[in-house]
């Protein structure tokens, strides 16, 4: 089911207008609203829930039980673990209708968010930045930043490889896996070579 260029499983619910992207995979009891837009080459696991206006990029990952809601953009390559949370307001109330105080997120290119995680609204994940399991995000990550911790805190620096990155005293590191290297400079890290 889902047409030629992509797949949706017999029990999960598209809702008609919803932008599907070449090559993604929707699985079993899934529900992707109708102002939706996913990339090409995604993968949506198990009872994943997708709001309507949010904008998912190109071979994103989203793993069992997550839900997206309305403010929320994921670049390319981003993983988001199983049951990780995206809150959309900064101060719920059953009684209170704030629908129109929905707050912006955006989870930068190639980030990573572990297993239950949660993510407070308006608080932007940078580039390749790596959220630990069970992390609660309350301010803004760094491109490469690595997070872990309630409230998350960081401790480290990975690589665009999800390897901790280890600085040297001239600001230099090589990460082990892919051989890229990197530069550490006014706490901001930057690549500086590809092999």
């Amino acid at each position: 089911m889902g047409g030629e260029t992509y797949f949706v499983h017999s029990s999960a619910v598209i809702d008609e207008g919803a932008t599907i992207g070449k090559g993604t995979s929707i699985w079993h009891f899934s529900h992707v609203m109708n102002t939706a837009v996913i990339g090409e080459g995604c993968n949506l696991g198990q009872n994943v829930f997708i709001a309507n206006d949010v904008t998912i990029g190109n071979n994103v990952k989203i793993q069992n039980n997550v839900s997206i809601y309305k403010g929320v953009t994921c670049e390319d390559d981003v993983f988001l673990g199983p049951s990780m949370v995206f809150t959309n307001v900064i101060n719920p109330r059953s009684a209170v209708n704030r629908k129109a105080e929905y707050t912006d997120t955006l989870v930068g290119k190639g980030c990573s968010i572990g297993a239950n995680a949660t993510i407070v609204c308006g608080n932007n994940l940078g580039k390749y930045s790596f959220i630990g399991a069970g992390a609660v995000v309350t301010k803004e990550v760094k491109d490469y930043a690595l997070v872990v911790g309630n409230p998350a805190k960081q401790i480290g620096w990975v690589s665009e490889y999800g390897n901790r990155l280890e600085f040297s005293s001239n600001g230099k590191a090589t990460c082990a896996e892919s051989g890229e290297e990197y530069r550490l400079e006014n706490e901001k890290v930057s690549k500086i070579s590809s092999i």
